[in-house]
């Protein structure tokens, strides 16, 4: 097999540790989830119909605060035009605003405005009730553990 990043060590002779193997599923997993959470989450309007992560978005702002454009974008981690299309999106629709930062003059701050943490109360709330429904019968513990791996992960992918 041809090694497609030349930066990553090429394929190896030795068998994988079971972590291993199961992370490499997990993987699989977390991105069979991610595709049908953002399908579903197109019916209730947590996602815009280009994919932009519009819950997202002002759940990063309701809990960070004001950022610039470059500042979310390197958070999610994506493109600075996606996070600048979406910011400019949301501020057509009244949720939010660009403000002036007083560290940098010409990068503005993105801002909640009142509709914007309604509009986040609202989603919220769906995302919330959609969850009750999926998480009827399962594990709470299960459920937090696997959220602790995944962050773990996060971690760990930010470091690569």
């Amino acid at each position: 097999m041809a090694n497609l990043d030349h930066d990553m060590p090429a394929n190896t002779a030795v068998a994988p540790l079971p972590a291993a193997e199961a992370l490499f599923e997990l993987v699989f997993a977390t991105s069979r989830t991610f595709f049908r959470l953002r399908a579903v989450g197109s019916k209730i309007g947590a996602v815009t119909p280009w994919g932009g992560g519009l819950l997202g978005m002002l759940h990063g702002l309701k809990l960070g605060g004001p950022q610039t454009v470059p500042q979310i974008a390197r958070a999610r981690p994506v493109s600075r035009q996606r996070i600048q299309k979406l910011a400019d999106e949301m501020a057509a629709q009244g949720l939010v605003e660009y403000v002036d930062n007083p560290a940098h003059k010409r990068s503005k701050l993105v801002h909640l405005t009142p509709k914007g943490e309604t509009a986040y109360g609202e989603l919220r709330a769906a995302m919330l009730a959609l969850c009750a429904e999926l998480a009827a019968g399962m594990d709470a513990d299960q459920i937090t553990s696997a959220s602790t791996v995944l962050d773990e992960l996060t971690q760990r992918l930010a470091e690569v």
